[in-house]
């Protein structure tokens, strides 16, 4: 059974490998990561775990049973019980949940672990798939997103409002 684990330093060999085996797919649907991304990969990776330390990020990876990453699901520019949700799958475990099931758990980890209260996420006009993930994890619409926000395409926002500790333990909305 795969597991949402908040990275560490230990998972670096396992994500590259995730972003190096998926490059073309994702290219598809949003913008390549270049390749200096992979060439400075160790150094951007302390730099992640820099900004995770500081409670700027905090990022996970959904680990499978053999070690590998079967996707990465961060929460970035966490400030005022805000952050932004950013994620992505491997290409062959997509079409099956795995992708709603986990912003669904993060969701519940925003609220509870980092005490955020609303989750924002850009989706491009293109990308139906991860439109629908926001959708079924509940997310709404709520307006056009700058290209710069998107990969350079047009997109829109989406939000989820996040219970607060006291609604947590009798919550049962969207994702529950």
């Amino acid at each position: 059974m795969p597991e949402l684990k908040q990275l560490h330093a230990g998972h670096a060999p396992a994500v590259l490998a995730f972003e190096l085996a998926n490059r073309a797919y994702f290219a598809a649907s949003v913008s390549d990561r270049g390749d200096a991304f992979f060439d400075e990969f160790t150094d951007r990776y302390h730099a992640l775990l820099a900004e995770q330390e500081a409670g700027i990020c905090a990022f996970h990876v959904l680990v499978a049973e053999d070690g590998s990453v079967l996707g990465r699901f961060n929460l970035v520019d966490i400030e005022e019980r805000t952050a932004q949700l950013g994620y992505r799958v491997a290409q062959h475990v997509t079409g099956r949940g795995v992708a709603t099931t986990t912003v669904r758990e993060l969701c519940r980890l925003a609220a509870a672990r980092h005490g955020l209260r609303t989750l924002r996420a850009a989706a491009s006009h293109e990308n139906a798939a991860s439109r629908k993930v926001l959708a079924k994890a509940g997310f709404v619409l709520v307006g056009p997103a700058d290209p710069a926000d998107v990969g350079g395409k047009p997109g829109s926002w989406y939000q989820r409002d996040l219970p607060s500790p006291e609604e947590r333990s009798s919550f049962t909305g969207p994702g529950s």
